[in-house]
């Protein structure tokens, strides 16, 4: 790919600004080429284009794709290792895998021409995020079969960047390389963008330098995103990909799009390479643009591992409003939940972002670092919030009266939002684990036997 230079205001805007009577017609000759792959090279689509009475030959417009059978994570673990492969292994140059943490792993295989794309595509959401030839990019992401770290190498190295891979932990060292490199970009998830802020602030080192956050590879509210821009002084951009469908780069905010408290975050996805649906989870029909529901995907040039309609689990909508950066592609509102993180708590339904969302509003000044508490008494399930304190929360002020104070308001808080009780209690200064990768928020000790006191409990097995 050909940089047109800092100026322009697009990677590649053949493809990134593509009128959409051309896009689609482009969509259509790619998906009816998958589709023709799958039936050649895959057992599970033959089998099920068969059962479904459905093929290459009935692709005569993208909406006809309604027809076709879904695939999910299920799916995907049955066919374990290699029954979603559409290539011979010598054309296979890479593989990633998912982390595995809601059981079996997904192995996902890259040809060269994947690998080229991926970091095609990567490149672009990096320079619609404002990164350009030049910059240091610290990333933090990890390194090894999780995609982010590798991903975003390949990505920031095709834009003319300079990569630093830091990989995730090892935060000392993290530190001295931001000191001393002084990168403009730090690539990273939000739990642990929050752990170097906090751990700068601790040693009184500003992070002046840094000015572009990109951070995903778990969901984040735009509390979250206000509270890194205040500390680490950046703009935060959020990106978002899947392990199964590539990794980091299917979609990323542009400039225009940018974090603001009071609105959703509208990321571009790369059409060329995706197309992508918004189903009504129950029904399984497609919804409309502005409606709520699953986020499906295609993708369109993959070789190694091509999927049809594969179910993510994620919440979004879409929108195909005009964006003033100039891309013509579908926009979806930042992933705010998973389907698959839902709580269901006394018959309410409960995602783990919106007690995070509380949290952030209160006015208090309470730590970045929180846990979901959910145990059982008698037949009722109960939720609880483990909140940490910060260095400021007990300024001219004791620990009681703090509690006096603001422990009502956030029970109201959250009885307002959720519409469920939920016990709060206030934790001293470090008494929660820091992570270095994705967070783990949610304790569920429903399997564990009655809840004994939230200062007592283990949390060594914690499953989230």
């Amino acid at each position: 790919m050909r940089l047109q230079g800092d100026s322009a205001s697009v990677w590649n805007e053949k493809r990134e600004s593509m009128p959409r009577a051309e896009l689609n017609e482009f969509q259509l000759v790619h998906l009816r080429a998958l589709v023709s792959r799958l039936e050649s090279n895959v057992q599970f689509y033959r089998d099920k284009f068969s059962q479904a009475g459905t093929g290459a030959d009935k692709l005569k417009a993208l909406s006809d794709l309604s027809e076709f059978p879904f695939t999910t994570k299920a799916d995907l673990r049955s066919q374990y290792p290699s029954g979603f492969i559409a290539v011979q292994q010598n054309e296979i140059r890479r593989f990633h895998a998912s982390s595995g943490t809601k059981g079996k792993p997904t192995l996902v295989p890259y040809s060269q021409a994947d690998l080229g794309n991926w970091a095609e595509l990567v490149a672009r959401s990096l320079f619609a995020a404002g990164v350009r030839p030049g910059d240091i990019v610290h990333n933090a992401y990890g390194y090894g079969l999780f995609t982010g770290g590798l991903g975003l190498h390949a990505g920031i190295e095709l834009l003319g960047a300079i990569s630093v891979p830091a990989s995730g932990g090892k935060t000392q060292q993290q530190i001295t390389l931001i000191q001393d490199l002084k990168p403009r970009v730090l690539c990273s998830t939000p739990s642990y963008a929050m752990k170097l802020a906090c751990t700068l602030e601790e040693m009184g080192i500003p992070s002046n330098d840094l000015q572009i956050g990109i951070f995903g590879a778990e969901p984040w509210t735009n509390e979250l995103g206000e509270s890194l821009k205040t500390l680490l002084q950046l703009e935060p951009f959020d990106i978002y990909g899947l392990s199964e469908i590539m990794g980091p780069g299917v979609a990323i905010q542009c400039e225009q799009q940018r974090i603001r408290s009071d609105a959703a975050r509208h990321l571009h996805i790369w059409e060329d390479h995706f197309l992508v649906e918004v189903i009504d989870r129950k029904t399984e029909k497609p919804l409309p643009d502005g409606e709520e529901g699953e986020l499906v995907l295609t993708t369109l040039q993959k070789e190694a591992m091509p999927l049809l309609r594969f179910r993510t689990g994620d919440v979004t909508r879409l929108t195909r409003e005009p964006c003033a950066c100039g891309r013509t592609s579908v926009r979806m509102e930042s992933v705010r939940a998973r389907y698959d993180d839902m709580l269901i708590i006394r018959g309410v339904n409960v995602y783990p972002s919106e007690i995070e969302r509380v949290i952030f509003s209160h006015p208090a000044s309470l730590g970045p670092h929180y846990r979901i508490i959910i145990s059982k008494q008698g037949a009722l399930d109960q939720l609880a919030v483990e909140i940490e304190l910060s260095e400021n929360s007990l300024y001219m002020i004791t620990e009681e009266q703090f509690k006096e104070q603001h422990i009502p308001h956030l029970v109201n808080a959250f009885k307002g939002a959720l519409g469920l009780s939920i016990e709060v209690q206030f934790l001293p200064v470090g008494s929660l684990e820091r992570v270095d990768g994705k967070s783990q928020r949610v304790v569920d000790l429903r399997d564990t036997g009655p809840k004994v006191g939230l200062a007592q409990t283990s949390f060594e097995n914690n499953r989230v």
